[in-house]
């Protein structure tokens, strides 16, 4: 239900406020729908420091980082995964002509290209840098890779990206913060 609205009306104040609101409820249902590509105007780059932020009583507050980090990784990897049956069932053309598929060809042709040259290990690569996040998840379902297979690939990258995110985000933010 959070997830929907956040989709439908969609901005990152009302993210940051469902957080504060919903807690680890609204997090998940965030992290879905940013891990099913959904949720561009508020990424996981954003979401989980202001998670930690908001759910933390501090940054040494490793206890609830790590749920932060265990519910945004599974809401992610659920996210990813419903993306990636997508692909797999639907097709190329299928995706290209939804209004909500966000990635043009050339840019589709791009990550195929990734995919089909380092194969399944660029699934948790991806999921584990900034800007190509989640981005081989469509040519992933393509190649009809297992479903297994991607789902752990998928949760792997996911948890070094967000883990990363929830100790180092609050940080910087913070930094950026002291310096305006």
């Amino acid at each position: 239900m959070v997830g929907v609205g956040l989709f439908f009306i969609g901005n990152q104040e009302l993210a940051e406020a469902w957080l504060n609101q919903y807690g680890l409820l609204a997090l998940f249902f965030i992290m879905i729908l940013e891990g099913a590509m959904l949720l561009y105007f508020a990424p996981s780059e954003t979401v989980v420091p202001v998670a930690v932020a908001a759910l933390a009583d501090s940054p040494s507050d490793y206890a609830t980082i790590a749920v932060i980090v265990a519910v945004s990784v599974v809401g992610a990897t659920i996210g990813q995964y419903a993306l990636f049956l997508l692909a797999k069932r639907g097709g190329r053309e299928y995706l290209l002509e939804k209004r909500w598929f966000r990635i043009d060809e050339s840019q589709l042709d791009r990550f195929d290209g990734w995919f089909d040259r380092w194969g399944p290990v660029a699934v948790p690569v991806s999921n584990a840098l900034l800007f190509t996040r989640g981005m081989l998840t469509v040519p992933a379902g393509f190649a009809e890779m297992d479903d297994r297979k991607f789902v752990v690939l998928s949760a792997l990258g996911t948890l070094v990206f967000e883990t990363a995110l929830a100790l180092v985000g609050p940080r910087i933010f913070r930094a950026a913060l002291e310096l305006l």
